[in-house]
């Protein structure tokens, strides 16, 4: 027999010699929640963002659990929702367990994404909750007359035109923008409850969009204890390899090329940075 096919004879026998590890699954789940990134997002939230990573980590064949690594002040609530929605319907379909940990912060969409698991920790420095519904803008009803614009807004339909930044807020657009924002907030305390169950604590501060560091987030029943990803899992799976999916990044910020889309980008980094600095960050 050749040398040649003495090797070529022994490449079973040590294929199956190599023990193939168990499989914890991480997907980072970072920055702000919403549905239209622009090409250069880098830390960018929504379904379309995060579907192949989801695909990867729940795809293994020697599945243990998905780690989810949730640093995010929020953003879109429909997002938030649809993005959890696909976590829980790919956790039953595989039926493994899912553990989040919160960063820096997994506040309002953030802490959402967090209750698809089955189980939240967080970091004694990381801040929790805010479990409640926002909005803003500016309004600039006098810019346009200091400057001899003339608006032309024309509609069909009595309710087009409302909340418009450049016209007289009206008392009745702001009642119909508190009337929305009740609905959503029955909406995210219903998912946290329905989630948390009787983890939850007690408290009338829980719902009120307040947000709370580890230690307390963990009396409140909020998250179920404090740990790093790597501790939790080392503890609770000694013997799995940690393998982490990625979220795509968008074509330009793969190349590096940030001329195209210079204004829109500037713009977004500071929407961006205005969602982080609520939370001093």
């Amino acid at each position: 027999m050749s040398v040649t096919d003495k090797l070529a004879s022994r490449i079973p026998v040590l294929a199956d010699r190599v023990e193939r590890k168990d499989v914890v699954a991480v997907v980072r789940l970072h920055g702000v929640i919403t549905p239209s990134p622009s090409p250069l997002a880098r830390g960018a939230i929504n379904l379309t963002a995060v579907e192949s990573a989801l695909t990867r980590a729940f795809g293994h064949d020697r599945l243990k659990a998905v780690a989810l690594l949730v640093n995010s002040p929020g953003g879109a609530p429909t997002q938030s929702g649809l993005v959890a929605e696909r976590i829980r319907q790919l956790a039953d379909e595989k039926n493994v367990p899912v553990l989040a940990f919160c960063e820096d912060v997994a506040a309002s969409g953030g802490y959402w994404l967090a209750c698809a698991a089955d189980e939240i920790y967080a970091h004694r420095t990381s801040m929790v909750g805010s479990i409640g519904v926002i909005s803003g803008g500016f309004g600039f009803p006098g810019l346009l007359e200091r400057f001899g614009i003339e608006r032309r807004l024309h509609t069909a339909g009595a309710n087009k035109s409302r909340l418009d930044p450049f016209s007289p807020e009206k008392p009745e657009d702001v009642e119909w923008l508190k009337k929305m924002h009740t609905q959503l907030h029955e909406l995210f305390v219903n998912w946290v409850k329905e989630r948390r169950g009787d983890r939850l604590a007690e408290s009338e501060d829980l719902f009120t969009g307040d947000v709370w560091l580890g230690a307390k987030a963990v009396e409140l029943g909020l998250v179920d204890g404090l740990g790093s990803l790597r501790q939790i899992v080392t503890e609770r799976f000694p013997d799995a390899e940690i393998s982490v999916a990625e979220p795509k990044r968008p074509l330009l910020a793969r190349l590096g090329l940030g001329a195209p889309a210079a204004a829109a980008a500037v713009l977004e980094a500071v929407s961006q940075k205005v969602a982080w600095s609520r939370f001093g960050l």
